[in-house]
């Protein structure tokens, strides 16, 4: 059985999980993306009602009980910021289009959702992201693939990114020039430093 501990660390990185790929399934009118946003919901859910079992076989006193409560609202919390995320997600499962407002307001936001798609001259091809530490490089942060038909999400250090992976990644609007080029095979690594001086000279 999980501990209390690993309970909300999961609940934590399933609700930021969540709410990026619901913004993604929105920008990119993906009914896959906001599916899986409700299966994730669900499961924020159920880790929900087992950290509030766990809670009350462990509280063996009124300490233990006001203690245990800081950790029950935190759960609450990230379940609260899981439903925002299905409210988000529910928009695209019902057919509804987002207003022009909002992809005007992605792009302002001081980190945006980016698309890519790996072509077969990148030097993201077949390499691990670990390998890549495309966060300490780009500044991006892939939160999802693309993969044929069906979808990675949450890919760790081991996923090995393949030619025509559709890359969903999340950072600055600088990382999300770098990456698009990289993963056109028109930027390599080498030349990163030069391209970020010249975009921070512009």
């Amino acid at each position: 059985m999980a501990s209390i501990k690993d309970i909300l660390i999961d609940m934590k990185n399933m609700s930021e999980l969540m709410v990026d790929l619901a913004y993604s399934a929105v920008l990119f009118n993906s009914k896959d993306a906001a599916e899986e946003v409700l299966k994730l919901e669900n499961r924020v859910n159920s880790l929900n009602y087992e950290i509030k079992t766990q809670s009350l076989l462990a509280a063996r006193s009124k300490d233990d009980a006001e203690r245990l409560t800081a950790l029950l609202e935190i759960a609450e919390a990230a379940e609260s910021i899981a439903n925002a995320a299905e409210d988000l997600a529910d928009i695209v499962i019902k057919g509804i289009k987002p207003h022009p407002v909002f992809k005007r307001v992605m792009e302002e936001s001081d980190e945006m959702i980016t698309g890519v798609k790996v072509k077969s001259s990148s030097e993201l091809c077949n390499k691990s992201l670990g390998e890549l530490l495309l966060d300490n490089r780009t500044g991006m942060r892939v939160i999802a693939i693309r993969r044929y038909d069906s979808w990675i999400y949450g890919p760790n250090k081991h996923t090995v990114l393949l030619e025509d992976d559709v890359l969903l990644a999340k950072g600055t609007e600088t990382g999300s020039e770098i990456l698009i080029q990289i993963a056109d095979g028109e930027l390599s690594f080498d030349d990163l430093s030069d391209i970020v001086d010249e975009i921070d000279d512009n």
